[in-house]
Protein backbone atom coordinates (compact mmCIF):
# COMPACT_ATOMS: atom_id res chain seq x y z
CA UNK A 1 0.00 0.00 0.00
CA UNK A 2 1.51 3.32 -1.11
CA UNK A 3 1.55 6.60 0.77
CA UNK A 4 2.34 9.95 -0.85
CA UNK A 5 4.38 12.70 0.71
CA UNK A 6 3.91 16.38 -0.09
CA UNK A 7 5.54 19.47 1.33
CA UNK A 8 3.33 22.32 2.49
CA UNK A 9 3.56 25.69 0.70
CA UNK A 10 5.89 27.01 3.38
CA UNK A 11 8.02 23.90 3.09
CA UNK A 12 8.22 23.49 6.86
CA UNK A 13 6.16 20.26 6.95
CA UNK A 14 5.62 17.06 4.97
CA UNK A 15 2.03 15.81 4.84
CA UNK A 16 1.19 12.15 4.15
CA UNK A 17 -1.63 11.07 1.81
CA UNK A 18 -3.21 7.70 1.02
CA UNK A 19 -2.70 6.56 -2.57
CA UNK A 20 -5.73 4.58 -3.74
CA UNK A 21 -5.42 5.65 -7.37
CA UNK A 22 -5.43 8.66 -9.63
CA UNK A 23 -9.19 9.32 -9.61
CA UNK A 24 -10.97 12.14 -7.82
CA UNK A 25 -10.95 11.65 -4.05
CA UNK A 26 -8.58 8.67 -4.21
CA UNK A 27 -5.74 10.47 -2.47
CA UNK A 28 -7.19 11.67 0.84
CA UNK A 29 -5.01 13.11 3.55
CA UNK A 30 -4.06 10.89 6.51
CA UNK A 31 -3.93 13.95 8.73
CA UNK A 32 -0.36 13.04 9.68
CA UNK A 33 2.67 15.26 9.06
CA UNK A 34 6.32 15.57 10.07
CA UNK A 35 8.54 18.62 10.37
CA UNK A 36 11.11 18.96 7.57
CA UNK A 37 13.64 20.55 9.90
CA UNK A 38 12.74 19.86 13.53
CA UNK A 39 13.83 22.78 15.71
CA UNK A 40 13.81 21.09 19.10
CA UNK A 41 13.38 17.79 20.86
CA UNK A 42 9.58 18.15 20.94
CA UNK A 43 9.41 18.32 17.15
CA UNK A 44 11.89 15.43 16.85
CA UNK A 45 9.68 13.32 19.13
CA UNK A 46 6.67 14.31 17.05
CA UNK A 47 8.39 13.12 13.85
CA UNK A 48 9.33 9.80 15.44
CA UNK A 49 5.76 9.13 16.62
CA UNK A 50 4.23 10.32 13.34
CA UNK A 51 6.42 7.95 11.29
CA UNK A 52 5.50 5.08 13.63
CA UNK A 53 1.84 5.91 13.10
CA UNK A 54 2.30 5.88 9.32
CA UNK A 55 3.85 2.41 9.55
CA UNK A 56 0.89 1.25 11.66
CA UNK A 57 -1.58 2.57 9.08
CA UNK A 58 0.32 0.77 6.32
CA UNK A 59 0.05 -2.45 8.29
CA UNK A 60 -3.68 -1.93 8.89
CA UNK A 61 -4.34 -1.35 5.17
CA UNK A 62 -2.42 -4.52 4.28
CA UNK A 63 -4.50 -6.54 6.78
CA UNK A 64 -7.73 -5.03 5.38
CA UNK A 65 -6.69 -6.03 1.86
CA UNK A 66 -5.81 -9.57 2.92
CA UNK A 67 -9.06 -9.96 4.89
CA UNK A 68 -11.30 -9.34 1.86
CA UNK A 69 -13.54 -12.36 1.31
CA UNK A 70 -12.54 -14.11 4.53
CA UNK A 71 -15.25 -12.77 6.87
CA UNK A 72 -12.55 -11.53 9.24
CA UNK A 73 -12.97 -7.91 10.36
CA UNK A 74 -9.77 -6.23 11.59
CA UNK A 75 -10.24 -4.78 15.12
CA UNK A 76 -9.12 -1.30 14.01
CA UNK A 77 -12.19 -1.06 11.75
CA UNK A 78 -14.52 -0.93 14.75
CA UNK A 79 -15.70 2.39 16.16
CA UNK A 80 -15.08 2.73 19.88
CA UNK A 81 -17.96 5.22 20.09
CA UNK A 82 -21.30 3.86 18.84
CA UNK A 83 -22.43 7.44 18.12
CA UNK A 84 -19.62 7.73 15.55
CA UNK A 85 -20.89 4.58 13.83
CA UNK A 86 -24.46 5.91 13.94
CA UNK A 87 -23.40 9.23 12.39
CA UNK A 88 -21.46 7.50 9.60
CA UNK A 89 -24.48 5.33 8.83
CA UNK A 90 -26.76 8.39 8.65
CA UNK A 91 -24.33 10.21 6.39
CA UNK A 92 -24.09 7.23 4.03
CA UNK A 93 -27.84 6.48 3.84
CA UNK A 94 -29.64 9.80 4.22
CA UNK A 95 -32.06 10.77 1.45
CA UNK A 96 -33.21 14.23 0.46
CA UNK A 97 -36.62 15.00 1.88
CA UNK A 98 -36.53 12.12 4.37
CA UNK A 99 -35.42 13.30 7.80
CA UNK A 100 -36.42 10.25 9.85
CA UNK A 101 -32.92 8.77 9.86
CA UNK A 102 -31.25 11.99 10.98
CA UNK A 103 -33.99 12.60 13.55
CA UNK A 104 -33.54 9.10 14.97
CA UNK A 105 -29.87 9.91 15.64
CA UNK A 106 -30.78 13.27 17.18
CA UNK A 107 -33.30 11.65 19.52
CA UNK A 108 -30.93 8.83 20.47
CA UNK A 109 -28.29 11.39 21.46
CA UNK A 110 -30.86 13.26 23.58
CA UNK A 111 -31.98 9.99 25.13
CA UNK A 112 -28.41 8.99 26.06
CA UNK A 113 -27.44 12.48 27.20
CA UNK A 114 -23.71 12.02 26.58
CA UNK A 115 -21.17 12.20 23.77
CA UNK A 116 -19.68 8.74 24.17
CA UNK A 117 -21.61 5.46 24.00
CA UNK A 118 -19.66 2.21 23.94
CA UNK A 119 -21.23 -0.42 21.61
CA UNK A 120 -21.51 -2.81 24.58
CA UNK A 121 -23.91 -0.35 26.26
CA UNK A 122 -26.46 -0.82 23.48
CA UNK A 123 -28.28 -3.94 24.69
CA UNK A 124 -31.88 -5.13 24.60
CA UNK A 125 -32.88 -3.26 27.75
CA UNK A 126 -31.48 0.02 26.45
CA UNK A 127 -33.38 -0.51 23.18
CA UNK A 128 -36.61 -0.99 25.12
CA UNK A 129 -35.91 2.18 27.10
CA UNK A 130 -35.23 4.16 23.93
CA UNK A 131 -38.49 2.91 22.40
CA UNK A 132 -40.38 3.99 25.53
CA UNK A 133 -38.64 7.39 25.38
CA UNK A 134 -39.93 7.90 21.82
CA UNK A 135 -43.44 6.71 22.68
CA UNK A 136 -43.62 9.11 25.64
CA UNK A 137 -42.38 12.01 23.53
CA UNK A 138 -44.27 11.58 20.22
CA UNK A 139 -47.66 10.48 18.95
CA UNK A 140 -48.77 8.91 15.68
CA UNK A 141 -46.27 7.10 13.47
CA UNK A 142 -43.29 9.23 14.53
CA UNK A 143 -42.08 6.89 17.35
CA UNK A 144 -42.28 3.93 14.98
CA UNK A 145 -40.53 5.79 12.16
CA UNK A 146 -37.62 6.89 14.37
CA UNK A 147 -37.21 3.55 16.11
CA UNK A 148 -37.34 1.67 12.80
CA UNK A 149 -34.36 3.71 11.58
CA UNK A 150 -32.58 2.92 14.84
CA UNK A 151 -33.19 -0.77 14.11
CA UNK A 152 -31.65 -0.30 10.64
CA UNK A 153 -28.47 1.01 12.27
CA UNK A 154 -28.31 -1.88 14.74
CA UNK A 155 -28.91 -4.41 11.95
CA UNK A 156 -25.99 -2.91 10.01
CA UNK A 157 -23.79 -2.90 13.13
CA UNK A 158 -24.62 -6.57 13.73
CA UNK A 159 -23.71 -7.41 10.14
CA UNK A 160 -20.45 -5.48 10.61
CA UNK A 161 -19.52 -7.66 13.59
CA UNK A 162 -20.30 -5.33 16.50
CA UNK A 163 -22.86 -7.75 17.94
CA UNK A 164 -23.37 -11.50 17.83
CA UNK A 165 -27.12 -10.96 18.08
CA UNK A 166 -28.99 -7.80 17.09
CA UNK A 167 -30.03 -6.03 20.36
CA UNK A 168 -33.26 -4.82 18.70
CA UNK A 169 -34.25 -8.22 17.31
CA UNK A 170 -36.93 -8.80 19.97
CA UNK A 171 -37.83 -5.13 20.41
CA UNK A 172 -40.21 -4.18 17.62
CA UNK A 173 -41.16 -0.67 16.57
CA UNK A 174 -44.45 0.72 17.88
CA UNK A 175 -46.64 3.64 16.88
CA UNK A 176 -48.48 5.80 19.37
CA UNK A 177 -51.98 6.61 18.09
CA UNK A 178 -53.16 9.98 19.31
CA UNK A 179 -56.24 9.87 21.52
CA UNK A 180 -57.34 13.16 20.01
CA UNK A 181 -58.60 12.59 16.50
CA UNK A 182 -57.52 15.30 14.08
CA UNK A 183 -60.31 17.54 12.86
CA UNK A 184 -61.11 17.95 9.18
CA UNK A 185 -63.37 20.10 7.03
CA UNK A 186 -66.60 19.08 5.35
CA UNK A 187 -67.55 20.47 1.92
CA UNK A 188 -69.90 23.08 3.34
CA UNK A 189 -67.14 24.23 5.70
CA UNK A 190 -64.78 24.66 2.75
CA UNK A 191 -67.33 27.06 1.25
CA UNK A 192 -67.76 28.89 4.55
CA UNK A 193 -64.02 29.51 4.73
CA UNK A 194 -64.00 30.76 1.14
CA UNK A 195 -66.64 33.34 2.06
CA UNK A 196 -64.98 34.47 5.31
CA UNK A 197 -62.34 37.26 5.18
CA UNK A 198 -58.85 36.35 6.38
CA UNK A 199 -56.17 38.69 7.74
CA UNK A 200 -53.65 37.30 5.26
CA UNK A 201 -54.76 36.61 1.69
CA UNK A 202 -51.64 34.51 0.97
CA UNK A 203 -52.49 32.15 3.83
CA UNK A 204 -56.18 32.06 2.90
CA UNK A 205 -55.55 31.06 -0.70
CA UNK A 206 -52.67 28.69 0.09
CA UNK A 207 -54.73 26.80 2.70
CA UNK A 208 -57.76 26.44 0.43
CA UNK A 209 -55.39 25.31 -2.32
CA UNK A 210 -54.05 22.58 0.02
CA UNK A 211 -57.60 21.49 0.84
CA UNK A 212 -58.19 20.82 -2.87
CA UNK A 213 -54.78 19.28 -3.65
CA UNK A 214 -53.68 17.47 -0.48
CA UNK A 215 -50.32 19.26 -0.42
CA UNK A 216 -48.38 19.43 2.84
CA UNK A 217 -47.14 22.73 4.27
CA UNK A 218 -43.61 21.95 3.08
CA UNK A 219 -44.95 21.34 -0.46
CA UNK A 220 -47.09 24.45 -0.81
CA UNK A 221 -44.55 26.77 0.84
CA UNK A 222 -41.96 25.74 -1.80
CA UNK A 223 -44.34 25.46 -4.76
CA UNK A 224 -43.12 27.31 -7.87
CA UNK A 225 -44.94 28.25 -11.07
CA UNK A 226 -42.75 25.96 -13.18
CA UNK A 227 -44.45 22.99 -11.46
CA UNK A 228 -47.82 24.02 -12.92
CA UNK A 229 -48.65 23.21 -16.54
CA UNK A 230 -52.17 24.31 -17.35
CA UNK A 231 -54.56 22.26 -15.20
CA UNK A 232 -51.82 19.86 -14.04
CA UNK A 233 -49.61 20.26 -11.00
CA UNK A 234 -46.36 18.29 -10.65
CA UNK A 235 -45.43 18.02 -6.98
CA UNK A 236 -42.04 17.54 -5.37
CA UNK A 237 -43.28 14.29 -3.79
CA UNK A 238 -41.43 11.44 -5.51
CA UNK A 239 -42.98 8.01 -5.70
CA UNK A 240 -40.53 5.44 -4.32
CA UNK A 241 -41.68 2.65 -6.64
CA UNK A 242 -41.74 4.56 -9.92
CA UNK A 243 -39.17 7.23 -9.17
CA UNK A 244 -41.57 9.72 -10.78
CA UNK A 245 -43.17 12.85 -9.28
CA UNK A 246 -46.88 12.87 -8.46
CA UNK A 247 -49.05 14.75 -10.96
CA UNK A 248 -52.42 16.19 -9.97
CA UNK A 249 -55.25 17.38 -12.17
CA UNK A 250 -56.35 20.50 -10.36
CA UNK A 251 -59.85 21.02 -8.97
CA UNK A 252 -61.65 24.05 -10.52
CA UNK A 253 -61.36 26.01 -7.25
CA UNK A 254 -57.60 25.34 -7.08
CA UNK A 255 -57.27 26.41 -10.73
CA UNK A 256 -59.26 29.59 -10.05
CA UNK A 257 -56.90 30.51 -7.18
CA UNK A 258 -53.86 30.03 -9.43
CA UNK A 259 -55.33 31.96 -12.36
CA UNK A 260 -56.12 34.99 -10.20
CA UNK A 261 -52.66 34.95 -8.63
CA UNK A 262 -50.95 34.58 -11.99
CA UNK A 263 -52.80 37.56 -13.46
CA UNK A 264 -51.75 39.79 -10.55
CA UNK A 265 -48.14 38.58 -10.66
CA UNK A 266 -47.75 39.05 -14.43
CA UNK A 267 -48.90 42.67 -14.23
CA UNK A 268 -46.56 43.55 -11.34
CA UNK A 269 -43.54 41.41 -12.20
CA UNK A 270 -40.38 43.27 -13.39
CA UNK A 271 -39.51 42.79 -17.05
CA UNK A 272 -37.12 39.89 -17.68
CA UNK A 273 -37.98 38.04 -14.47
CA UNK A 274 -38.61 34.31 -14.96
CA UNK A 275 -42.14 33.52 -13.73
CA UNK A 276 -41.44 29.80 -13.48
CA UNK A 277 -38.83 30.29 -10.75
CA UNK A 278 -41.13 32.40 -8.58
CA UNK A 279 -42.95 31.01 -5.54
CA UNK A 280 -46.69 30.63 -6.03
CA UNK A 281 -47.43 31.68 -2.44
CA UNK A 282 -45.37 34.02 -0.25
CA UNK A 283 -45.94 32.52 3.18
CA UNK A 284 -44.57 33.20 6.67
CA UNK A 285 -43.25 30.44 8.95
CA UNK A 286 -45.39 27.38 9.62
CA UNK A 287 -46.12 28.58 13.17
CA UNK A 288 -47.05 32.04 11.95
CA UNK A 289 -49.35 30.61 9.26
CA UNK A 290 -51.11 28.33 11.76
CA UNK A 291 -51.75 31.23 14.15
CA UNK A 292 -53.45 33.25 11.39
CA UNK A 293 -55.32 30.15 10.21
CA UNK A 294 -56.73 29.56 13.70
CA UNK A 295 -57.89 33.21 13.88
CA UNK A 296 -59.52 32.86 10.47
CA UNK A 297 -61.41 29.68 11.42
CA UNK A 298 -62.54 31.25 14.71
CA UNK A 299 -64.28 33.98 12.68
CA UNK A 300 -66.56 31.32 11.17
CA UNK A 301 -69.18 29.02 12.69
CA UNK A 302 -66.76 26.08 12.36
CA UNK A 303 -66.26 24.73 15.88
CA UNK A 304 -63.12 22.70 15.17
CA UNK A 305 -59.38 22.92 15.87
CA UNK A 306 -58.06 23.36 12.34
CA UNK A 307 -54.34 23.50 11.60
CA UNK A 308 -52.51 23.31 8.28
CA UNK A 309 -52.14 19.52 8.42
CA UNK A 310 -55.95 19.23 8.53
CA UNK A 311 -56.07 20.29 4.87
CA UNK A 312 -54.41 17.06 3.73
CA UNK A 313 -56.79 14.93 5.80
CA UNK A 314 -59.77 16.93 4.49
CA UNK A 315 -58.63 16.39 0.90
CA UNK A 316 -58.47 12.61 1.43
CA UNK A 317 -61.89 12.47 3.08
CA UNK A 318 -63.42 14.63 0.32
CA UNK A 319 -62.22 12.06 -2.24
CA UNK A 320 -63.44 9.12 -0.14
CA UNK A 321 -66.88 10.73 0.15
CA UNK A 322 -66.90 10.81 -3.66
CA UNK A 323 -66.11 7.05 -3.64
CA UNK A 324 -62.60 7.46 -5.07
CA UNK A 325 -60.66 4.24 -4.44
CA UNK A 326 -57.88 4.06 -1.83
CA UNK A 327 -55.17 3.28 -4.39
CA UNK A 328 -55.84 6.52 -6.27
CA UNK A 329 -56.02 8.55 -3.05
CA UNK A 330 -52.72 7.04 -1.87
CA UNK A 331 -51.09 7.99 -5.17
CA UNK A 332 -52.40 11.56 -4.99
CA UNK A 333 -51.05 11.87 -1.42
CA UNK A 334 -47.65 10.57 -2.52
CA UNK A 335 -47.83 7.17 -0.76
CA UNK A 336 -46.80 3.90 -2.41
CA UNK A 337 -49.36 1.81 -0.49
CA UNK A 338 -52.87 2.34 0.85
CA UNK A 339 -51.80 1.73 4.47
CA UNK A 340 -51.72 5.41 5.45
CA UNK A 341 -55.05 6.11 3.74
CA UNK A 342 -56.74 3.30 5.66
CA UNK A 343 -54.95 4.10 8.90
CA UNK A 344 -54.56 7.88 9.04
CA UNK A 345 -56.27 9.73 6.20
CA UNK A 346 -59.78 8.41 6.74
CA UNK A 347 -63.09 9.53 8.23
CA UNK A 348 -63.06 8.73 11.97
CA UNK A 349 -66.46 10.21 12.72
CA UNK A 350 -69.73 10.41 10.76
CA UNK A 351 -70.53 13.49 8.71
CA UNK A 352 -73.77 14.06 10.59
CA UNK A 353 -72.93 14.51 14.31
CA UNK A 354 -76.38 13.19 15.27
CA UNK A 355 -75.83 9.89 13.40
CA UNK A 356 -74.48 8.07 16.44
CA UNK A 357 -77.45 9.19 18.52
CA UNK A 358 -79.88 8.04 15.82
CA UNK A 359 -78.18 4.64 15.65
CA UNK A 360 -78.39 4.21 19.43
CA UNK A 361 -82.10 5.14 19.48
CA UNK A 362 -82.81 2.76 16.59
CA UNK A 363 -80.94 -0.03 18.42
CA UNK A 364 -82.93 0.54 21.64
CA UNK A 365 -86.23 0.55 19.70
CA UNK A 366 -85.23 -2.67 17.93
CA UNK A 367 -84.48 -4.39 21.23
CA UNK A 368 -87.92 -3.47 22.52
Amino acid sequence: MNFLERKTKKGDKIVFYYDFGRGKGQRPSTGIFVYTKPKDQTEKNHNKQALSLIELKKSQLIIESQAVGTGFIPPHKFKANFLDYYEEYVKAHKRKGNRHLQCSLTQFKKFMGKDYVAPIEVNENLCKSFRRYLLDKYTGETPSDYYTRFKWVLAAATADGYYRQNPTEKVSAKSNPSRNLKDFLEVEEYLELLNTPCLNREIQEAFIFCCYTGLRWVDVSQLRWQQIKGAVLTTRIIQAKTGLPVTLTLHPIARMILEKRKQVLETSMPEGMDLGLQLVFNLPSADGANKILIQWVSATAINKHITWSCARLSFSILLQDKLVDDVTIAYLLGHTTTVQVQKTYKRHRPKDPTTNLKIRIAFIDWRK
